[in-house]
């Protein structure tokens, strides 16, 4: 893939933002002293007076953006998932979910590929967090063109909605015609008969090119996108798990409460299904670069091509 253009989702954030604002005149953006590396340092350069820097204060920055949503701005609070999931978590729950504010928070740097800042910074239980507050909307975008639908999605929806953005740069898979993104709607990327396989993020990426290698041997995979962890797409999981009886999902967060915990309380309801639920598996990152630690973490292509065979066999 060394000739497939690659972007960073957390880039895709800036320039959709910055894109958007013109349309969207209460659009306001805040952030904790990051904004070069959450990038929306592009929308301040171009919009400087919708711009609030709130210093290193995340839970002060989340009751400042739920002011704002109660006053009708549509404030996008932005900082590394780890602050803004995990260190702000209280703020975000009580004061921008419990009252059902309009605040949107576009979380930046999330999952292992955060890379060489390792575990303190790689954040691998934001959607577990972000998923149990009630009426929060969960999105993890898989790609540039996916990022940006995203964040149009987030200022169209009346609610509070995470986006996770990440920090690597990744292909750019969904710059198609066909290509359409709705909220709550998965994506079919691959028809298969043998296996469902459930991708979100830049795991999207990793489980078509681990589709094809199973292809290779006669194995075919269908493949999701899940760009929406909550609300899920339950009739589509539904309807794959009913087609091909054995269902993988694949995601760059912890086993335990993301992607893979939901699509499990949806099949345990709906149509109990045999899950095999690729991700990390209950411990920390470590220090590296984020495409080794992907490699490490049996997060790459062949990683999933492996527990795919091992799981049908």
């Amino acid at each position: 893939m060394a000739d497939v253009k690659k972007i960073a989702t957390r880039e895709s954030y800036g320039n959709a933002l910055t894109e958007l604002a013109g349309d969207y005149p209460d659009l306001v953006v805040l952030d904790a002293d990051l904004a070069a590396a959450t990038k929306t340092g592009i929308f301040k350069k171009a919009y400087p007076d919708r711009h609030i820097d709130c210093g290193i204060a995340e839970c002060n920055m989340m009751g400042i953006a739920a002011g704002l949503a109660a006053s009708g701005k549509i404030p996008f609070v932005s900082s590394f998932a780890m602050f803004a999931a995990g260190r702000a978590y209280e703020q975000v729950r009580n004061s921008v979910g419990y009252p059902r504010l309009n605040v949107k928070i576009g979380a930046t740097h999330a999952g292992i590929s955060v890379g060489e800042d390792g575990a303190t910074h790689q954040c691998c239980e934001d959607l577990a967090l972000m998923r149990t507050i009630p009426g929060m909307v969960v999105m993890n975008p898989s790609d540039d063109v996916e990022a940006k639908a995203a964040v149009k999605a987030a200022l169209d929806h009346q609610g509070p909605v995470y986006i996770r953005f990440g920090r690597l740069a990744v292909p750019v898979i969904n710059d198609r015609p066909d290509y359409k993104f709705e909220l709550g709607k998965g994506v079919v990327l691959r028809e298969g008969k043998d296996v469902t396989i459930a991708a979100t993020g830049l795991e999207v990426c990793e489980a078509m090119e681990a589709a094809e290698k199973l292809a290779a041997e006669g194995i075919e995979a269908k493949v999701i996108n899940i760009h929406t962890i909550k609300p899920l797409d339950e009739e589509l999981i539904v309807a794959a798990a009913k087609e091909t009886g054995k269902v993988v999902t694949v995601e760059e967060h912890s086993v335990i409460g993301g992607l893979g915990s939901a699509v499990c309380d949806c099949l345990s309801q709906k149509l109990p299904t045999p899950v095999l639920k690729i991700g990390v598996n209950d411990t920390y990152g470590e220090s590296g670069p984020a495409v080794e630690l992907i490699k490490k973490y049996g997060l790459d292509a062949q990683g999933i091509y492996t527990k795919v065979k091992e799981f049908l066999a």
